[in-house]
């Protein structure tokens, strides 16, 4: 088939050139942009064809805003905008980052904080995306592609010290739009056994953001893994909503939300209502990221930080824990960010109990990507009333659940009282200081495991390895005078030296007392 290109138009852009754009004290800039021709000059002049293609070239120095946007100028009677790009990757000093730079789109509708004109964001993932009315490239969003002033929104997460030389194509379709489909989303409820309780896996990204995975193949992982449920959980996009409907099913149950990927840490929006989206264009400093919160929440969703220490840019959580409904404790192979993240959560759970307020669940998601992370590894059971987005949110929330390294570790651990009070993960013994308490974990599926019980105190108690069955019960006496609260870990056997090994499954806490 031939195909006319109009001549590449070359607009050097420069850092001087730019006007400040108000998106927090992390700015932004918008550079020189892009212009096609409306119909009436095509009309003209004679038609360019049923494609025009424009290319933007420019430099961006150390220390670039977190974000920077190029417009460009769309015409009516486009069916189609694609756009590709590429930057220089020059070789740096040992342990200094180089140059890395993410890309999105909003439309005519502007780039205020909010996303009212979001259409896509593929981050590094990708060199080239497309969208026209009845499809898109994973991570973007079908739909007409109107007049008006369209902004490419860059994100240099890093720069190397030469800085960032970058070039832009975009390409625009003429023709007939299309029509966009009603999207289709996935059941709110599965078929469940009533009150269980339920496995899932809360993070996980497909093709939609820098997974390898379709929503069919992450379906299916997730079943072989024994998962009851799932969430859908893409960086900074939602574009994977509309695609999990015929990969949920009666055994399976797909949550919706996102990974909220900010320069100050990532939170995982978890169960939010179908097609929310949750801005990520702030920082820590701009006293932002409580409209988001209320916004995940005001969607039906838990605010829950992801991977709070971990080493990556930009990945650490420095948020502050005031929003959270939850924390991912652990994310993926237990590594070594993963026991200081459950360190520090231990430590809100002792200051929780000090000045009497609600406490904050810890859970754990597999944050798999592509092979050969695993799904389901970590996995959250959750005890929830029935086997739906409302009930399994419900759970979460309240902590009524634990971590486990695969399905086939299990945990039951109750508290019980002289006179028949009990109590069980997540839940208060509501007995006097000195009543004596029996602490009860029974297990399957740890063998040669080591069982911790941590109270505010620290470990109070570590059992001999269980067996190589990996089944055992574990009991243990104490008052809520001497532990205001107790909780479990499997730890798997060290080959030496002082430190824990690495955790098969941890639960939330059981408290004691009245108070």
């Amino acid at each position: 088939m031939c195909e006319e290109h109009r001549t590449a138009q070359e607009h050097r852009t420069a850092i001087g050139r730019r006007a400040v754009f108000a998106t927090g004290t992390a700015a932004a800039i918008t550079l020189g942009g892009v212009s096609f021709a409306s119909a009436a000059d095509r009309d003209g002049r004679g038609s360019p064809g049923p494609r025009e293609t424009r290319t933007v070239r420019g430099t961006l120095p150390p220390g670039a805003p977190d974000f920077v946007y190029v417009p460009v100028e769309v015409p009516d009677g486009v069916r189609e905008i694609a756009v590709a790009y590429t930057y220089d990757r020059p070789a740096v000093p040992a342990g200094t980052p180089g140059n890395a730079l993410d890309i999105g789109l909003f439309d005519e509708r502007g780039t205020e904080l909010g996303g009212r004109g979001f259409r896509g964001w593929s981050g590094g993932a990708r060199t080239a995306f497309f969208l026209r009315a009845d499809d898109a490239t994973p991570g973007y969003l079908p739909g007409p592609v109107r007049a008006g002033t369209w902004h490419i929104a860059l994100g240099p997460y890093t720069v190397a010290p030469q800085g960032l030389s970058y070039e832009i194509t975009v390409t625009l379709t003429h023709g007939e739009p299309g029509q966009t489909a009603r999207p289709v989303y996935p059941p709110e409820r599965a078929g469940g056994r009533g009150r269980a309780w339920y496995r899932g896996d809360c993070h996980l990204h497909s093709w939609h953001s820098d997974g390898r995975r379709t929503p069919a193949e992450i379906a299916a992982l997730a079943r072989a893994a024994g998962l009851d449920f799932i969430n859908s959980s893409e960086h900074n996009t939602h574009s994977a909503h509309a695609h999990w409907a015929e990969a949920a099913g009666d055994d399976l149950l797909v949550l919706l939300g996102e990974e909220v990927t900010t320069r100050n840490g990532h939170v995982v929006a978890l169960g939010t209502d179908p097609g929310t989206f949750v801005d990520w264009r702030y920082r820590a400093r701009d006293d932002r990221f409580g409209r988001f919160a209320r916004q995940i929440r005001r969607a039906g969703g838990l605010v829950v930080p992801a991977h709070p220490h971990a080493t990556c840019i930009g990945c650490a959580w420095k948020f502050g824990f005031g929003e959270a409904d939850a924390v991912e404790v652990w994310n993926g192979p237990w590594t070594p960010d993963d026991e200081v993240a459950l360190a520090d959560w231990d430590g809100t759970l002792v200051a929780s109990v000090r000045d009497g307020r609600g406490w904050i669940p810890a859970m754990g998601g597999s944050d798999a990507h592509r092979d050969p992370d695993v799904v389901g590894h970590p996995q959250t059971v959750v005890l929830a009333d029935d086997l739906s987005r409302a009930a399994v949110r419900e759970g979460i929330r309240a902590g009524r659940s634990y971590v486990a390294e695969s399905r086939h570790v299990s945990l039951a651990f109750t508290a019980s009282g002289g006179r028949g009070e009990h109590a069980g993960i997540g839940e208060r013994l509501r007995v006097d200081g000195d009543t004596p308490v029996t602490v009860r974990l029974e297990v399957t599926g740890a063998p040669r495991c080591t069982v911790r019980l941590v109270t505010d105190q620290g470990v109070l108690h570590t059992s001999a390895p269980l067996p190589v069955s990996g089944s055992g019960v574990v009991e243990w006496r104490t008052t809520p005078s001497y532990a205001a609260y107790v909780r479990a870990e499997l730890r798997h056997e060290t080959a030496a030296g002082p430190l824990p090994g690495a955790l098969a499954a941890f639960t939330n806490p059981i408290f004691l007392g009245r108070r």
